[in-house]
């Protein structure tokens, strides 16, 4: 598989309802966990004081990242995502060096 910096903006239209908001949230967090079970996502964090998240995610091809695995999350349709691809550097310290 190969990995994907990803960032995402949630922007939450203003005619939505509290109610509204809560069962997508609730949704998006089973769901990230159901992909984090088949290593599609690796990593995830949230920068201190944003209402943003920076995650490494892992894909066949940034096809299948965006058709197959971010387009499932049930926040998508509120997210701007913005992806970078991955690749190994040398001078990596990671478990693959």
């Amino acid at each position: 598989m190969n990995e994907y910096l990803v960032e995402i903006t949630t922007t939450i239209p203003e005619d939505t309802t509290p109610e509204e908001v809560d069962r997508r949230r609730a949704a998006e967090a089973v769901r990230a966990r159901e992909l984090a079970a088949d290593s599609h996502l690796a990593r995830l964090w949230r920068p201190v004081g944003e209402l943003r998240s920076i995650g490494i995610w892992r894909a066949a091809d940034e096809d299948e990242l965006h058709d197959k695995v971010l387009a499932t999350l049930p926040l998508r349709p509120w997210m701007t995502i913005t992806v970078t691809a991955l690749e190994p550097h040398p001078n990596d310290p990671g478990p693959s060096s």
